[in-house]
């Protein structure tokens, strides 16, 4: 992967890539229990932006790394992703019918196949962070999983959905609303953005500067979020829009308004780009990852 290379271009490629090793390493449906790995792969491979692994490859090649340095952690935080996403979906959670534009995993198969693919999910993740050749290092491979396993947890993004159960039917301030999406949201973007650090080998000034992008990088995402439920449709987006205001969720528009949310997204973008003042043009994909993070409509 080239530093100059478009963004269109680097998305694309880490995009083909993710998918291509996700398949190799998922399971194939004619291995038993077969009903299991097929909703696996119908979890994994549902059209989704891929912005989590596509931030560890450019996190990695901020610190020059290579890509099959990068691989196992960027397939590894997409398993998570997805498989929070397919808990998030059941009905004791959001009770959500659609994501990306199809039926939900418990609605295209059962609640508990639902649950035992997030389950084999989470659990294959750890098992890629564990493969690998001599770079990245065992012992940076143990410093890996135990960084995803922090932001998966209940200190992480375990523990952010369990403050947003609790948040329902709550008036939060913005301090509390962002400490919420700093663990649910944030957490794994920051660990997509930490990882790729890790496994390219980045020093320790790299890798503070990286966690105080990913950190602005992270909310900015979930601000942005919540203006869509806002001000898209069910269609754009691929879920069911004003799901969040509809269970009575704090949000940031809902604290902030409309204007005062997006003028915060301008604002963590902003703090996001400073905290590569350090880099050079290696950064620019990462640059460009925090503008479309703002930008996206859906």
């Amino acid at each position: 992967m080239q530093t100059d290379t478009s963004f269109a271009d680097f998305s694309a490629h880490c995009l083909s890539r993710v998918e291509r090793i996700l398949d190799e390493q998922l399971p194939q449906t004619g291995i038993e229990p077969s009903r299991l790995h097929e909703a696996m792969r119908y979890a994994t491979f549902n059209g989704g932006k891929r912005v989590r692994p596509i931030l560890v490859y450019a996190s990695g090649l901020a610190c020059s790394g290579q890509p099959e340095q990068l691989d196992m952690a960027a397939c590894a935080v997409e398993l998570i992703h997805s498989y929070s996403l397919v808990h998030d979906d059941l009905p004791a959670m959001d009770d959500d019918d659609l994501r990306r534009g199809k039926p939900t995993c418990h609605k295209a198969y059962d609640e508990a196949t639902a649950i035992l693919v997030g389950d084999a999910l989470q659990s294959l993740a750890f098992r890629l962070l564990t493969n690998g050749t001599e770079s990245p290092s065992a012992e940076t491979r143990l410093r890996m999983v135990r960084l995803l396993a922090t932001a998966s947890g209940s200190r992480g993004m375990a523990g952010g959905q369990a403050m947003d159960i609790d948040a329902v039917d709550t008036e939060l301030s913005l301090p509390e609303l962002e400490i919420m999406h700093i663990h649910k949201t944030g957490a794994l973007i920051r660990a997509s953005v930490q990882l790729g650090a890790m496994a390219a080998g980045g020093n320790e000034s790299q890798q503070n500067h990286l966690g105080h992008y990913a950190k602005a990088v992270g909310l900015a995402f979930q601000v942005q979020d919540d203006i869509l439920d806002v001000v898209s449709d069910t269609h754009t987006l691929g879920k069911t829009q004003g799901k969040d205001a509809a269970a009575n969720k704090p949000t940031y528009p809902g604290l902030l308004g409309l204007d005062g949310a997006r003028q915060k997204a301008r604002e963590l973008l902003d703090e996001a780009l400073d905290a590569l003042a350090g880099f050079g043009p290696e950064a620019d994909q990462l640059r460009h990852l925090a503008r479309y993070v703002v930008q996206r409509v859906h």
